[in-house]
């Protein structure tokens, strides 16, 4: 049987400058470590948000050799916790439009899981901001896989990933127990969409869910939504992160989602692929 595990759900306001992002991922992480969080995951765009220009000059490479990714591996071992490096710049084949790419980093540094968002923001919202994602990012493929931490199976996901339930069915259906779901939702969707998505997601899966969030104004008119939290497999809120800047931590039980998925086994009822 699994041992319960702590999370948690780290809540940045990133901006242009990647070493104070940095270092102030870095110190959230260290203060959510010391509170007995074992994962930590951080933000899409923890490091950067900004220009796509200079996005693409500060893509790295998969090996994890680029600064941000040794920051956050320095980070993994010094805290001795696994690190969910939110979303970052990736080279891909395409120099003008690198991966958006979430990394798991391993207590001994080193890259456990990488997963390369599937679904890119490409929406003009009424009375808020036209995003074109695909104008900047090369989405990942479809070869969608779980990764290993803590004894149990997580599976990645970033942001826009949200709002398609068949990404989180096919990570269930390959072992995952918690997704994580790093994340910058505008203010405009947040307020009315990420609760009810998160909880979903977590309810029709019965999965712990960890959402790590931006919050507040950012450089190119962007504003975040934030309410970073983590959901339990029944889609109770089990922490939550106010205004701000902060993260919080909640302890997984997994016996109880096992009592989850025995009383109300859906799971093991589906009839469509």
């Amino acid at each position: 049987m699994l041992s319960p595990l702590s999370v948690a759900a780290i809540q940045m306001s990133s901006q242009e400058d990647v070493a104070k992002n940095l270092e102030r991922a870095c110190a959230l992480v260290e203060a959510a470590a010391a509170d007995g969080a074992e994962i930590a995951v951080l933000p899409e765009n923890f490091a950067f948000m900004g220009e796509e220009e200079e996005k693409r000059r500060l893509a790295e490479p998969a090996d994890g050799t680029g600064p941000i990714l040794h920051a956050v591996r320095e980070l993994a071992r010094r805290a001795k916790v696994h690190v969910v490096a939110g979303g970052m710049p990736e080279k891909s084949s395409d120099a003008a439009r690198p991966y958006n790419t979430s990394f798991l980093v391993a207590p001994d540094g080193s890259i456990a899981g990488r997963y390369r968002k599937v679904h890119l923001f490409d929406v003009e919202i009424p009375n808020g901001p036209t995003m074109v994602e695909s104008g900047a990012t090369t989405a990942g493929d479809l070869d969608i896989r779980v990764v290993d931490a803590c004894g149990t199976k997580i599976g990645m996901s970033v942001c826009y990933d949200l709002r398609f339930p068949e990404l989180y069915r096919k990570l269930t259906a390959l072992g995952a127990r918690i997704v994580t779901v790093p994340a910058a939702f505008t203010l405009t969707t947040g307020k009315d969409h990420w609760h009810t998505l998160l909880r979903a997601r977590a309810i029709e899966n019965q999965v712990f869910v960890i959402a790590a969030a931006q919050h507040g104004k950012h450089p190119r008119g962007r504003q975040t939504y934030g309410k970073s939290l983590v959901v339990d497999p029944w889609g109770d809120v089990l922490a939550q992160v106010g205004e701000g800047e902060g993260f919080c931590v909640a302890r997984l039980d997994f016996a109880y989602q096992d009592r989850v998925r025995a009383g109300l086994p859906c799971l093991t009822h589906r009839r469509m692929p």
